[in-house]
């Protein structure tokens, strides 16, 4: 682990920059006598964002849990003289689903060649933003209310006159060792805008803080009757990203301008609510123009696809001299890649990645819109297998699943969702053991494992003691198997039992590679008194008669073929039951129950997020052609109407973002291109085996953990033979599957074989 470091914390003596939601501008001046580069640790309570010179600069800080704070280090070239970094931070005041609140403070070092250099700063409170007027929603901070007539001009500037400004002060705050950022700082990546519609609008309701989301979506946007009193644009961003508009816009003094976002249009219009918020939402900001040219952008990023500028002016009088969109994203362009010859199936895959993509900033999150929350479910199911098909850097996952552990509750249960808004859900806390786990088989991680090793005792030391001769008590967390899932009758829920044995079965791996006999022999006692109590309930209901599958329901089957609890009769059968069950249910069934919403559960219902448990017990047992009928008609469904990411569930009414949703992607690269990471007993060791269903033929590239290089693949069928490529950057270990010979080799990057097509079916 990198040296922590001490930097110091100043913040404003101004009260009033103390208060919920306020903003305040720091400038800290320096001067070089050459030409140097310049490291800036920045570090901080709230968001802020930053400028050298004038220049937009960095944004931050990256979330955090206040016991285990971490800075961030940006760096700029920067010629011989006087120079300034400006930071407008925006103190939030109350907990979001990003960070929990503490007392402001700003901390900075600027660092040349290893020594610190001298920093002067000052600070204003800025009254031109209006405090409070309306959160986004319960899980984030507030809208921006900004009269920019009251700011400094060209405060960000190095020669703007400061003198009048104050000196901050030194400040202590209750926070852990600091440590640097663990991660990469997410990117920021412009995209320029073309309209998709444009006109004149008149307003039509309320006072001006009546109803403000209301008041924007009322608007005439086509006046008749009424005189127009401004113009509009929309925009198309092509997908859901987390974003800041930067237009630059010359307008009379006093014009009002507004930016609303959302995901998908309601009725043609850009529709400022955010759907699922359990309370009000205000997606849009609100500004007022000091008159000639102007930059407008919001300093905190927001959530969506469409963009709608509203602005109140003579439409001769506007002009607009630059329109962009910043999106805040980790990763960049994929390394991964698959080509099946099906189009439909090759924009399943690339859907999968791009909304991982919209979901991966500082953390992987659930949805760039509604939350920005790091839910430990989008990292320690679906995400993280999307990540390493997609991309090489895996250190999100890494720290996601530590956070998950420095924000345990007090009996040691690891979080659901950190480090802002914490919650606590059995179901992600087992997960999480297994997660850990897989971390290292997919990068060779073993330090994971041994840091993590206290917190995953004391995680299952929370389950053992919330387990009666039941199972699991329903109080000891949120017990979420899937939306819509019905729960079994009965003391104990199985579904939360099956994760459970789940968890268990992966911390006997995890003892067993640290050398813990003892502790692994502990475990296995627990998981076999389980086990016994689990497979009692699956034989209860199959030898009551009737229709037993149906009452063990579909995601309690899935589990337990996953798990090994039927023979091979029963999990024939099983299989075919999930089968069954998932063309009685919506899309594949149009007159089936929808899950309209989160409390709509019916046992006749599928999700995309379950795919990742259910699909691979067909894959691997024959039905990968099934499979990709499945997606084909199910994930085809959810890009109608030109959706471009992945809706949370297969329900237009919930989030149109959510990373979760794409277990096909993982599904494809791994069975169709057939290598499998498992670094766990090497480095660049892999599993190889195929399921490629009736496809004649693939091709594409699988990142290699940790570097910037990519395996490229390619397979063929030629009569009643597979032939199959591979090309690798460096030497490899395959291990073969049974059905392709078994056999372990080393590949000197170059490797070819053939094998029946039946072996790799």
């Amino acid at each position: 682990m990198p040296a922590a470091a001490t930097l110091p914390l100043f913040w404003s003596p101004d009260p009033k920059s103390s208060a919920t939601d306020t903003y305040t501008g720091f400038r800290g001046t320096f001067t070089l006598t050459s030409a140097a580069t310049v490291e800036f640790k920045l570090f901080g309570a709230a968001w802020f964002s930053g400028w050298v010179d004038g220049e937009w600069f960095c944004e931050g800080p990256a979330r955090y849990p206040h016991a285990f704070p971490e800075y961030q280090t940006f760096t700029a070239k920067l010629a011989p003289g006087r120079h300034t970094l400006a930071l407008l931070v925006n103190h939030i005041g109350i907990s979001t689903r990003i960070l929990e609140p503490i007392n402001p403070f700003v901390s900075c070092e600027a660092v040349v060649n290893e020594t610190a250099i001298p920093v002067a700063w000052k600070c204003m409170h800025f009254t031109a933003y209006a405090s409070a007027v309306r959160r986004v929603n319960p899980q984030l901070g507030f809208i921006e209310w900004c009269d920019t007539r009251q700011l400094p001009d060209a405060w960000q500037s190095a020669d703007f006159d400061d003198t009048a400004w104050h000196e901050p002060v030194a400040v202590t705050r209750p926070l852990g060792q600091l440590q640097p950022l663990a991660i990469a700082n997410p990117r920021s990546i412009e995209h320029p805008l073309q309209p998709i519609g444009s006109g004149r609008l008149t307003e039509t309701f309320g006072y001006e803080r009546d109803d403000i989301p209301a008041r924007f979506f009322l608007r005439d946007l086509a006046p008749a009757a009424l005189p127009p009193q401004g113009s509009w644009r929309r925009y198309d961003l092509g997908r859901v990203r987390l974003m800041r508009p930067r237009f630059v816009l010359d307008l009379p003094a006093g014009t009002v301008v507004e930016f609303a976002y959302c995901e998908a249009l309601v009725n043609g219009r850009v529709s400022p609510w955010i759907t699922l918020s359990a309370g009000d939402s205000c997606n849009l900001d609100h500004y007022v123009a000091r008159g000639g040219p102007q930059e407008f952008s919001p300093i905190t990023p927001r959530g969506g696809r469409f963009l709608e500028v509203h602005i109140f002016a003579p439409e001769a009088q506007v002009k607009f001299l630059h329109e962009v969109v910043v999106e805040r994203a980790y990763y960049g362009e994929a390394g991964g890649s698959l080509r099946t010859g099906d189009t439909l199936l090759d924009r399943i895959w690339s859907v999968g990645v791009e909304t991982h993509r919209a979901c991966a900033e500082d953390a992987i999150t659930d949805n760039p819109t509604r939350e920005r929350g790091q839910w430990a479910g989008d990292v320690v199911t679906v995400g993280m297998d999307i990540a390493a098909t997609a991309f090489s850097d895996l250190r999100l996952c890494r720290r996601s699943l530590v956070h998950c552990a420095q924000c345990a509750r007090e009996d040691g249960l690891v979080a659901g969702l950190c480090p802002g808004g914490a919650a606590y859900l059995t179901t992600y806390a087992a997960q999480w053991i297994n997660a850990c786990v897989h971390y290292w088989e997919l990068t060779g991680d073993r330090n994971l494992l041994v840091e993590m090793l206290s917190h995953a005792e004391r995680n299952l030391a929370a389950f053992a003691a919330q387990t009666t001769a039941d199972g699991i008590k329903d109080e000891l967390g949120w017990g979420f198997v899937d939306w819509g899932y019905v729960r079994n009758p009965g003391p104990s829920d199985m579904g939360v039992n099956l994760h459970y044995f789940a968890a268990l079965q992966g911390m006997i791996r995890w003892c067993n590679e640290l050398g813990l006999a003892d502790r692994s022999t502990h475990f296995a006692e627990v998981a076999g008194t389980l086990q016994a109590l689990i497979a009692r309930y699956f034989a209860n209901e199959l030898t009551q008669g009737g229709d037993a599958w149906t009452r063990i329901g579909y995601h309690r089957a899935a589990l337990g073929l996953r798990l090994g609890f039927f023979d091979a009769a029963q999990s024939s059968q099983g299989r075919e039951f999930l089968r069954v069950h998932m063309l009685r249910c919506f899309p594949n069934n149009a007159a089936s129950p929808r899950l309209s919403d989160p409390a709509a559960n019916n046992p006749q219902l599928i999700t995309p997020y379950f795919g990742h448990y259910a699909m691979p017990e067909l894959i691997e047992h024959g039905g990968m052609d099934f499979v990709l009928d499945q997606y084909r008609t199910c994930w085809g469904w959810s890009l109608g109407d030109g959706r471009t990411t992945w809706l949370e569930v297969f329900d237009t009414r919930w989030s149109h973002c959510h990373q979760w949703a794409g277990c096909p992607t993982w599904q494809l690269s791994r069975y169709l291109l057939g290598l499998t990471p498992r670094f766990d007993r090497g480095a660049l060791h892999y599993d190889l085996s195929l399921a490629t269903g009736s496809l004649p033929a693939a091709q594409g590239t699988c990142p290699i953990p940790g570097r910037d290089e990519v395996i490229k693949i390619s397979w063929m069928k030629s009569g009643d033979s597979i032939h199959y490529t591979l090309q690798a950057p460096i030497p490899l270990t395959l291990r073969l599957s049974a059905k392709l010979g078994g056999k372990t080799i080393t590949v000197d990057r170059d490797y070819t074989a053939a094998w029946p097509v039946d072996d790799c079916m």
